[in-house]
């Protein structure tokens, strides 16, 4: 299966849940770039947030 990726606005490519963080209290999980905060859509961010960084 192929790796997720998502070009972020910002530049940044990202690949692994590092990459991303999760917005806190809200019921379904919304993610966020870590470098300038533009929200990630939630299926393409499930599939990285998933992903093994080995």
């Amino acid at each position: 299966m192929a790796r997720a990726t998502h070009d972020c606005v910002c530049g940044a490519v990202l690949r692994f849940k590092q990459d991303m963080e999760k917005e806190p209290g809200t019921v379904s999980p919304t993610w966020r770039c870590k470098d300038c905060g533009t929200q990630i859509p939630g299926t393409v961010a499930e599939m990285i947030s998933h992903q093994d960084p080995s």
